[in-house]
């Protein structure tokens, strides 16, 4: 039976969904002012092995993921750019949906923007003013009154005189108490008129915390059974969507909490003033620096050139870690996933697998461990192990039927779906050999990677040279290949197969 550990009662409990055999997943998304970041990479690719493997266990899944497309970020962002908020944030939404495609993150069921649901949130805001719960301060905000709500602290696990303000919220001398937080924020008069929507308390916009109360509620049925997001997010915005939600409905907001772990870089938490913040196409991406960090020219499009060998070790590199255990993003664990995963590609080279649709064996030792492995809080890490096992078996028996169920069982956390020529033809950045050349983590490939022609050239030649019997330059051109990376596998027929090293 499946079991997640529940980030509210602090325990690992089985789960049992509000409906049998269905479940309602709500994720905090993206607030869509810049680009995605490592972080960003860890929730997509951690919740979308959650919802594959709700899906493979047999319950209809509906998974709601939002988008913050109005914050006081997103403001700033039109404003510096001179963009309108609409321009913003239709840009970052779609470099998003690239960068959840160069990872293989399968679309929610619902991405529901918050501008959407504005009215849905000034209800709520009604019904908490209602209850004595929220009030129309003198600067024209409408706040939450923390102290009026019992249950205030218990996600974060701290007493009210420990709290503080929540970090979007400046505290401000209208407040009755500075732990209030804005539900409304009204208008300022140098804000563009597109970032503003007229309300029963003025013009204004919605503040962060509500928007989640509102869309949960509008598309699952609550209390929800799984909601999840990143591990900065269970203080201060999911303690305040718990307070505003059932401070207004009553009852739970969801049986079930879930958070990701902090991604460090370099065991330091990462940001930008340390100087070690990487986007997801900084980071995979085959375009150069400039176009892949920085502001968008006018008309640039969101999508980008993936390195596919890339793209797939960063997933591999997260999946095979626990989704709420710490991660650090170095060189030395970058170039082990890599290598990893090239192991696993090798097998699939070196054995294809067996025509034809395949359904997967769970009664093989293997796909045993590895659904107690996802069964015990989709422990990933687990599984990968299992993935792993199957890989050894394989080639030692060389069985077809065994590579069908590696890669079927793969398929449950996105990986091993690449043809492993294609994917070894690929250059990656992630080698020992890299880090050397100081390309490792940059935008670009290594400045001595041969190109495909400039490969497929030398191969033609070390044919010749061998028809020729001049076995010393075939060896020689083997031995030019072999020192930039290149390996090659002789085929019977005449057929040689290269791949990066």
């Amino acid at each position: 039976m499946l079991q997640i550990y529940d980030s509210l009662s602090r325990s690992k409990r089985p789960f049992r969904p509000v409906q049998p055999g269905q479940v309602g997943l709500y994720v905090c998304g993206m607030t869509v002012y810049d680009y995605c970041h490592l972080g960003h990479a860890r929730m997509l690719v951690s919740f979308d092995v959650v919802q594959r493997w709700l899906r493979a266990s047999g319950y209809q899944v509906q998974y709601v993921r939002n988008i913050t497309d109005i914050d006081d970020k997103i403001i700033r962002r039109a404003v510096e750019t001179n963009r309108r908020l609409g321009e913003v944030t239709s840009y970052y939404i779609d470099a998003m949906h690239a960068d959840e495609r160069a990872l293989s993150v399968q679309s929610p069921d619902q991405q529901p923007c918050a501008t959407e649901y504005v009215g849905d949130m000034l209800d709520i805001i009604g019904k908490l003013e209602q209850k004595g719960l929220a009030y129309h301060a003198v600067d024209g905000d409408v706040n939450f009154a923390v102290r009026e709500f019992p249950d205030y602290g218990k996600l974060s696990g701290k007493t009210l005189d420990d709290l503080r303000a929540g970090e979007r919220v400046a505290v401000a001398s209208s407040k009755r108490d500075p732990l209030d937080f804005v539900l409304w924020k009204s208008a300022k008069e140098h804000e563009p008129a597109d970032t503003r929507w007229d309300s029963p308390y003025g013009w204004g916009r919605p503040g962060w915390h509500i928007e989640c109360s509102a869309m949960s509620k509008a598309l699952l049925s609550l209390p929800l059974d799984i909601h999840g997001g990143g591990p900065d997010l269970k203080f201060p915005h999911h303690e305040n969507e718990i307070a505003q939600t059932e401070g207004a409905f009553g009852g739970t907001l969801a049986n079930n909490w879930m958070h990701c772990g902090p991604l460090m870089v370099d065991a330091e938490k990462m940001s930008k003033s340390l100087g070690n913040f990487r986007t997801i196409r900084q980071t995979i991406g085959v375009q150069n620096a400039a176009s892949t960090d920085g502001q968008p020219a006018a008309g640039e499009s969101a999508d980008y050139e993936v390195n596919p060998r890339e793209a797939e070790m960063l997933r591999f590199f997260i999946v095979r870690n626990h989704y709420r255990s710490a991660q650090n993003y170095a060189p030395d664990n970058l170039i082990d996933a890599q290598l990893s995963l090239d192991r696993l590609y090798q097998t699939l080279q070196n054995c294809p697998p067996a025509p034809g649709t395949v359904e997967i064996d769970w009664q093989a030792p293997q796909a045993i461990a590895f659904r107690e492995a996802m069964n015990d809080d989709f422990n990933s890490a687990g599984a990968v192990a299992a993935l792993f096992e199957l890989a050894s078996e394989v080639n030692r028996s060389k069985d077809p039927a065994l590579v069908s169920q590696l890669k079927a069982l793969a398929e449950l956390l996105g990986l091993l779906q690449k043809d492993p020529v294609v994917y070894f033809q690929s250059p990656t950045r992630y080698t020992r050999r890299a880090i050397e050349q100081g390309a490792a983590g940059s935008a670009q490939a290594p400045a001595a990677a041969l190109s495909e022609t400039e490969i497929e050239t030398l191969i033609a030649a070390r044919a010749a040279a061998k028809a020729a019997k001049n076995f010393a330059e075939a060896d020689q051109i083997r031995a030019t290949l072999k020192n930039a990376g290149v390996e090659l596998d002789d085929k019977p027929g005449g057929l040689t197969q290269w791949r990066r090293a």
